[in-house]
Order: C-alpha cells, then structure tokens, then sequence
C-alpha cells in the first residue's frame, strides 16, 4: 500500500473512494486522520461525541463484511448532528440533563451504515435545534470553519464545520427553520434539504416535528446526492415518512428571481449584496428563461413560523422537560420555548394561520410549477462578539430568506456562490416544490461553483453527471452513424481509460430521456469482464462508434491490462469504442469507482459530436504500451 504523503484539506466520496479501489488507503487510515484533525480543531467546539478508535472500531470491523463495490458509501466518515440517535453514544441535542442512550440507530443513520458509512462522532449545535447561529450549545460556540472569530451558522454548527474542517466527508443535520442551509452558506458547503417527509426523521429530537427535516452537508452536489440516494425512501415505523421519489436530474423550464431589492443586514452587508448581484448575473448568464417574480408570499408565510402558533409545536414536544429542568437550559433557548405557552396561541389562532399558509401554498404551487427559485441563503453575518450584542434580532435575520420553505414544503439546496468578503463565503438557494427535486439538481449544478477536493484534471462525479444531464436534455449534434462499422473501444470502471464515441454502425437515434451517451473502450465492452459493472448501474448497449482521429490508445500497466485513451494536440488516429447509454442519476456513482489516471471528460467522435467518456491522463502514458495501430481494444492479441 502505497502511504498518503499529503492528505487533501477537503475530504470528499469520489477522492476516498479511489483511493480505497486503488489500495492506496485504507479506512482505518482515514479514521486516524480524522481524530488527529479533531483533536487540532478541539477549541473550535466541533464536536459534542469526538471522534475516537474504541467508538469507530465496530464500523471499521464491519467493513470486512461488505464489498466496497456494492456498497456506494463504503468506508465514508460522516458526522451526526447530537439530536439524531446513534446507537452506543448519548444523544443530548446539547443539553447534559436532557440526555439519554438511544437504544437503535435513526433511521436514516441506519440506512447509511447499511451503505457502508462510518458515523465517526456527535456534533455540537444550537441546544434543541433552536437557533440560526451556532452559538447556543453549553459546549461552546462553534466556530466558523474559515474565520474563527465569525459565527459558523446554526442549529447544525458542528456537523457543517466538522465537513468543513475535514474531519468528515459529510454530515447528517437537521431543517427545520434554515439550519441545514444557513451553516451551509457560511461555512462554503452544499446543504441538501430533501422534501418533507423523503428522509425518516424517526430517532430524532423533534424540533417542530411536522416541519423538520433531515439534511446533508457536503462539499460537492454529487456527494450529497449520492447520500441522498441511500436515505431516502418511505418509513413504515415513522409517521411523518411519505414516498418521495427523486426523478433522474433535470433542468427547470424557468428560474425566478426576485423583483424588489433584497435587504441585507450586518457588518458586511454592502459586500454580501454585491455577491448577491453577482450571483444574480450568474444566474442570467446560464442561458435558460429567468423571470422576476413578487416574492411577498414567501416572507408572509415565513413569519408564519415564529410570530405565529408554531412555536408553541416546539413547546408541546419539549415543555416536560423545560419546565422541570429550567436551570439546565440555555435562558436565550428557554425564552424562545416558553414562548409557545402564550396564550396567543389558542386553537382558533392555529386554525387561522393553518388557512392563511394553506393559500400560500397554493400560490407557491402555480409559482413553481416547473420553475426553480434563486435566494440568497444569508444577507449577512457577523462575528460572535457583534452577535452576543443582539442574539435575537441577529439569528431572526438569518432566517429572512431560509423560515418559509418548510412551512410551504418546498424542497431546497444551498450551494456556495462566491464570497462576500475575505474568507466569508456567500451562498444562495434554489427551492423547488416537494415532487421536483430533481430540477434542483439540474440547476444546482449548473451553478455550483469551487473546487470539489478532487485533484488531477478529469471530471469529478458532480461534473460528470451534469455533462450526462445535458446530453439528456438536449439533441446531440450531428445526426447518428459516423459510417465506420466494426466494434469499438472502451471505458475502464476499476481501471482503464475511457474512449469517446462517435456515431457507428447502428441507427442514428438521440438517447433516451434521462440517459447519457457513455463511451467506452476497453474492459466495460460487450463480452469483456467488466460488461457486468455496465449492466448493474442500469446501462445498455446502444451504437458501435469511432473517435475523432486525433487519439491513442495505450495499455496501462495493471493487473489486468486496462486501456487509456489520450487525446493529441496534433496527429493520432481514430479508436473504436462502444456508445451505451446509462440512467443520468447512475453516471456519478459510478464514476466514483474510476481510479487515477482515469477520469470522466469529453470526448470528440468522428461525426463530429463529444460525448462523455473516460479518458486518460497524459502522465500515464510514460511506461506505458502504445497500440493505437491495433485500431481498438478489442483487437489487441490475446494475452
């Protein structure tokens, strides 16, 4: 096993999982690095439950048990926000008199260690999930992953600082009012915020129980949609579970942007509106329709959710406790939870406000039909001394733009989008409504920006699966037969570089909707070993292609022999390949399991057209056999 010299800051799925594929790393190892990082990062107040050897050791046994090919969260360290269970460690949603020993994992940590994911420790938030700021927990104030002196956003704080930080390649948190998007934003993370009821909250603290979610911190869309996949699904023994299915990845018919000036607030409020007018060029820039619409309902129904009976949700689920235990509460978290015994909150006043929100929604229905909306996650911020000056007025800012989306059960995702000053990153939002998750993450990845933690030049799972969306979404150019018969070349999944296809010897037919054109060249064709990997992520057969005659085809030096597809600056020839066409929503989980010197990129096809397809670093042409002459992989004598 070759030893990692230089880990990398950010520690994402696709960068572990080629290392474990590749022998270079181990889990063990990554689990050494983790707690080294936590215990670097102790005063920064990450973690509730650190991450420790004699906790994690049953996870790591238990890996010997499954096959990392089967299992797409295999070895993935990821933190549990400390109002979710996890069997074996003490759940106290950051109150030490409230906690107790949950008996069984979450549901939804269930599900993730049944994929392979290591729940490496119990991460600090806002006591009872009360609060946007991250400063509330009498385990410390977490602080901002970037600057210290900031705060990190809430309720989830240390299960976004803790990705962040890399101590964690994802994170569960909670949402019920903002806190799987806030800390998101300040902290340059995606959020995921599944619809209402997608993911199980069963084993979770209930903050608002009809409103709360279960949510995903990570560093790339991909990654959070890859846990996303593992999570989801209905939950007999939950009664807030629904079956919401996530369609394949798909881009909205229109993107609405607000038509009034947005208020911003804080110490860097002129720097985060210049973001957000950049961001809102960006968004002008992606070339689908953009329309400007009246966002009023949005914070009508967004004060719905503390000036209104909704609070006092909070208050029946936790009063027992509270009013019993009032010393071991926060006095800033009691006020807010007492709050919901005010005798505003009568029956007639729920009742009032449940039809106000009632047509809200419908209005929010016909807004977003097939339309996808773009907010700011945040108007500002500020350091934990300016906060302390104004706690309540400062985290009632942070939910302006996050309060209505649950309450008028949209769907949404925070991505980063720049900075809005030195080391203080700014996001934005998209929502969409509950059975439309799938335009969130179309256009989430058209305006994802920043480097996923992956190095080397080809595509991350991200970047491939939105390459895959296009070519789904859109007719490819240049009609279908390249007129060069024979078989064709093709991918390398455990290993081997991918060729490009180009229109071959069948009909010249546009993919299907929701598949992406795949070429390949080698191990993965028709007949060769890894046919079966093609098969198991949903793929099939569809053309026999030629590339553009500017390739060559090398045999990489592995066990087996894998083919790497490098394109020239000038001469080269044509390789045959194989087109298939594989499920969009298939493409990036299975690009996780291409190691270096393979990747996913485009490439050139003889008609003309680029279609996506594995291809090679240059670097591994040294020591490796050149066979472009031999026209393909498959005709390469047999060994």
């Amino acid at each position: 096993m070759t030893a990692i010299t230089e880990w990398p800051a950010k520690l994402t799925a696709g960068w572990l999982r080629r290392q474990y594929l590749s022998g270079t790393l181990d889990p063990e190892e990554v689990i050494r690095e983790i707690i080294r990082r936590a215990a670097r990062d102790k005063d920064m107040n990450i973690w509730i439950e650190a991450p420790a050897v004699a906790q994690i050791a049953p996870y790591l046994a238990a890996l010997k048990e499954l096959n990392p090919q089967e299992h797409p969260l295999w070895g993935i360290p990821f933190a549990v926000k400390d109002n979710i269970n996890v069997k074996g460690l003490p759940t106290t949603a950051a109150c030490p008199e409230f906690a107790y020993q949950p008996e069984a994992d979450a549901a939804v940590v269930a599900r993730l260690v049944a994929a392979g994911a290591i729940p490496v420790g119990k991460s600090n938030l806002d006591q009872f999930a009360t609060g946007l700021v991250g400063v509330r927990s009498p385990y410390g104030e977490t602080h901002n992953a970037l600057r210290p002196e900031y705060i990190s956003g809430g309720s989830s704080a240390g299960s976004a600082v803790a990705v962040a930080r890399g101590q964690a390649v994802f994170s569960l948190g909670t949402d019920t009012a903002g806190s799987g998007r806030v800390p998101a934003a300040l902290n340059g993370l995606v959020g995921y915020k599944p619809s209402l009821g997608a993911w199980p909250v069963r084993g979770v603290v209930p903050a608002c129980a009809s409103l709360d979610c279960v949510t995903v911190f990570a560093h790339n869309l991909e990654d959070a949609l890859t846990v996303d996949r593992a999570a989801r699904g209905f939950e007999a023994a939950d009664p807030w579970s629904r079956s919401v299915k996530r369609e394949a990845a798909a881009l909205p018919g229109k993107l609405l942007l607000p038509e009034a000036p947005l208020d911003f607030y804080g110490p860097h409020a002129d720097e985060y509106r210049r973001a957000w007018e950049r961001a809102e060029a960006a968004v002008q820039e992606l070339g689908l329709p953009v329309e400007r619409v009246d966002c009023t309902l949005f914070s009508e129904a967004a004060a719905i959710l503390y000036d209104g009976p909704w609070v006092a949700e909070r208050w029946a689920d936790l009063a027992g406790f509270v009013e019993s235990h009032r010393e071991a509460v926060l006095p800033v978290t009691e006020s807010i939870l007492s709050s919901g015994a005010a005798e505003r909150h009568t029956a007639s006043s729920l009742f009032r406000a449940m039809h106000r929100l009632q047509q809200y929604k419908r209005e929010a229905e016909l807004l977003l039909r097939d339309a996808v909306l773009v907010l700011p996650t945040c108007g500002g911020t500020w350091t934990r001394e300016q906060l302390a000056a104004n706690p309540v007025g400062a985290n009632s800012d942070m939910g302006r733009y996050t309060n209505h989306c649950n309450l008028l059960d949209l769907s949404a995702v925070a991505i980063p989008a720049g900075e809005a000053a030195g080391n203080l990153p700014f996001g934005i939002t998209l929502f969409a409504l509950a059975d439309s998750e799938h335009l969130l993450a179309g256009a989430g990845k058209l305006l994802a920006e920043g480097d996923d933690g992956e190095s080397g030049g080809s595509s991350s799972g991200a970047e491939a699966q939105l390459l895959a969306e296009h070519q789904s979404l859109e007719p490819e150019a240049g009609g279908g037969t390249s007129g060069a018969g024979g078989t064709t070349g093709a991918d390398v999944g455990e290993a081997g570089g991918i060729g490009a296809a180009t229109g071959a010897a069948t009909a010249a037919e546009s993919p299907a909707s929701g598949m992406v054109t795949l070429a390949v060249c080698g191990l993965h064709m028709r007949g060769f070993p890894l046919e079966k990997q093609m098969l198991e992520h949903g793929a099939r057969f569809w053309q026999e292609a030629r590339t553009a005659a500017c390739y060559e085809l090398v045999k990489l030096p592995t066990v087996p022999a894998k083919p790497g597809l490098l394109r020239q600056a000038a001469g080269g020839s044509a390789i045959e390949l194989e087109l298939w066409q594989m499920p969009v929503e298939s493409l990036g989980a299975f690009a996780t399991l291409i190691p270096a010197p393979l990747g996913l990129g485009r490439v050139a096809l003889a008609d003309g057209r680029e279609v996506t397809g594995f291809i090679c670093e240059g670097y591994a042409a040294a020591g490796a056999e050149n066979v472009t002459a031999y026209g393909g992989w498959r005709y390469l004598p047999a060994e």
